[in-house]
């Protein structure tokens, strides 16, 4: 079981990788194109933690959202600074967030909340903002050129949030049909298998005896795959992604993974 523990110690490791960031990116390295069409690096990194600091003293609600139009003053307010004062504005509120976060109760990671995937609990808010600082930090190493270390909690957590998702990807985007069932292993980063059976609809289970066709690649091509940032083409030409038994259907799990942008 996820505590509140977990999503503080996954928060705090991407927010010393932001604020890392930050402090060492030169301003041309913070003008290179992410691989978000609408932002640059710097645009990435302040959508992000603008994000954070919208969330900063936000309650839990299944009634009343995030104040997210409080991010344009935040953009506006962050695009006049030079590199040092942007650096220190994103660590003042990464720190804010944090300290937000600590001072929660553990059991408010039960509690009933809007999440970007509909009502849920805050749990499951946090495990979307840890799967979202995620793929955004790699929108951001790709491009550079960046090693990124994909075997932490969090790259863990990311996995999670995908995993949750993999009964609609394979029935909705994959279109596996009723009756067949299909296996990803995951090995680099994180390794885990995820197995899932089309019954009437299309969800996980914990066993599979005959998938039609398993594919194997590593955690951040799976999710990166399935963020929709990168082409599914390369990674199947570069061997990043391969399958075994039926090559229709591997094919179309390898191409249609995309859930989410």
């Amino acid at each position: 079981m996820t505590t509140l523990d977990h999503y503080i110690a996954a928060h705090e490791q991407l927010f010393a990788h932001y604020n890392d960031l930050v402090g060492r990116l030169s301003d041309d390295q913070m003008a290179v194109q992410s691989l978000c069409p609408e932002w640059d690096v710097r645009g990435v990194i302040t959508h992000t933690i603008g994000v954070e600091a919208v969330l900063t003293g936000w309650v839990p609600s299944t009634e009343v959202p995030p104040p997210f139009e409080k991010m344009g003053a935040f953009e506006q307010e962050v695009a006049a600074l030079d590199r040092s004062a942007f650096a220190a504005r994103i660590g003042e509120t990464t720190a804010a967030r944090l300290r937000d976060l600590e001072g929660s109760e553990a059991a408010v990671v039960d509690q009933d909340s809007i999440t970007p995937a509909g009502l849920g609990t805050y749990g499951r808010f946090l495990q979307v903002r840890v799967f979202d600082l995620w793929v955004h930090a790699r929108d951001i190493a790709i491009p550079l050129g960046e090693a990124t270390d994909d075997t932490t909690p969090a790259a863990s957590m990311a996995l999670d949030e995908v995993d949750d998702s993999v009964g609609y990807i394979v029935g909705k985007k994959v279109g596996l049909p009723d009756g067949l069932g299909l296996t990803f292993r995951i090995r680099g980063g994180i390794d885990r298998d995820i197995h899932v059976l089309v019954e009437g609809r299309a969800k996980r289970v914990d066993d599979l005896a005959d998938p039609v066709t398993e594919v194997t690649t590593d955690v951040r091509t799976f999710i990166m795959l399935a963020a929709g940032r990168i082409d599914p083409q390369q990674q199947i030409e570069s061997g990043a992604i391969t399958w075994s038994g039926d090559d229709k259907w591997g094919e179309a799990a390898a191409r249609n993974l995309a859930y989410t942008r």
